[in-house]
């Protein structure tokens, strides 16, 4: 439960914001008074007075401050969040999934994502019923709305470091822009601790927390397992025809060591750098070098497609025939919810690890085999 020693219950957020250089994290002294956080490192929500929080995100400090209180003196530096939250624009798709799961969806009134582009079927039937608008894409978004609904924050993904003068668009707006990191993450639970944020942000710290411990009990026993060995290659080739993996620092391939089996590509077998890209492209005869006899092969649908039937995956790539997951039948395809329900971080590695115990079903919530 979040403790807040000598404070007022009500919470005002300190973010210390992540610099622009993303894949540097920043380490910040926890101190009694502090949000406890067991897998999160991008950020820190520290309790401070007039039952604010401050938090820090890198080079970027917020203070929220609670409904009828006004923020205390020596953090002028801290750009303040109103509470109550009642109008947010979030242009972070990944956020909207730990939002909806700490009870604050309904906060939210406008988005930067298509309604095509959402999986999430809550955001979807929001925006059926018109309480949640698209307003254009992060880069351009429509400043009037912005103004006219009166919006008391935005949430941004990092891409809006690409188009700093947006956000300075919308701070000169008057409206708070809260850059947030939750998929810089490099421990999956720690992307997934990032609702107890979002908790405190619109007064929802208890069924933020509540949800955060039911999913990560699942993986109580998972954790507790030896490795069972299996091999894994997660990837697609896109329309040149080179194939996207995941870094192995990335935190795809740690839910796979999670759930009990290897990725199979190591950073010596890939030209990596410190780029804050989770994907590398590499040509086919590497991939083919290194994955043609991994135990498993999972096809990540999430930029290239879903696909139906090893027979077209094959077809489409014919360099895959001779691979033994192919041969064994074990090659897998993600669904478009993986990547946008990041609240589903122990459920994606409990689907791992049956995949790689071999009990998996055919069809699950975030992969499917394909026949």
């Amino acid at each position: 439960m979040l403790r807040r020693i000598f404070l007022s219950a009500a919470a005002c957020i300190f973010f210390a914001g992540c610099s622009a250089k993303v894949n540097v994290a920043t380490t910040t002294e926890v101190t009694e008074n502090s949000l406890n956080l067991e897998y999160a490192k991008q950020f820190t929500a520290e309790y401070v007075e007039n039952g604010c929080t401050i938090v820090t995100i890198g080079d970027d400090r917020y203070i929220v401050v609670p409904e009828g209180e006004t923020a205390p003196s020596g953090y002028a530096d801290a750009a303040v969040i109103q509470q109550p939250l009642e109008c947010v624009y979030n242009a972070a798709s990944s956020a909207m999934d730990l939002i909806d799961g700490a009870g604050a969806l309904d906060k939210v009134s406008m988005t930067s994502t298509k309604y095509e582009d959402w999986c999430l079927t809550s955001v979807k039937d929001a925006m059926d019923r018109e309480d949640i608008s698209y307003i254009g894409k992060y880069s351009a978004p429509d400043y009037e709305a912005l103004l006219e609904e009166g919006c008391g924050l935005a949430i941004e993904s990092t891409m809006i470091y690409h188009s700093p003068e947006v956000r300075e668009q919308i701070e000169a707006l008057g409206i708070p822009v809260l850059v947030e990191r939750s998929s810089y993450e490099k421990d999956p639970l720690g992307r997934m601790e990032w609702i107890k944020l979002y908790g405190i942000l619109f007064g929802c710290e208890e069924q933020a927390e509540r949800l955060f411990d039911e999913k990560t009990a699942l993986l109580g026993d998972i954790l507790a397992e030896e490795k069972n060995g299996k091999t894994a290659a997660f990837f697609y080739i896109n329309s040149s025809g080179g194939v996207v993996v995941r870094k192995p620092a990335d935190y795809v391939p740690e839910m796979m060591r999670m759930a009990g089996g290897e990725y199979i590509f190591s950073n010596s077998d890939l030209d990596t750098d410190d780029k804050a890209l989770s994907t590398i492209t590499i040509q086919p005869e590497t991939f083919y070098e290194k994955a043609w006899d991994a135990d498993v092969l999972i096809y990540n649908s999430d930029i290239a497609g879903n696909v139906d039937s090893i027979s077209e995956l094959t077809e489409k790539y014919p360099l895959l025939s001779d691979f033994t997951a192919v041969k064994n039948g074990d090659v897998w395809c993600t669904e478009k919810n993986m990547f946008q329900q990041t609240t589903g971080a122990a459920d994606v590695i409990s689907e791992f690890h049956l995949i790689f115990t071999g009990e998996a079903e055919d069809k699950m919530n975030f992969m499917y085999r394909l026949e």
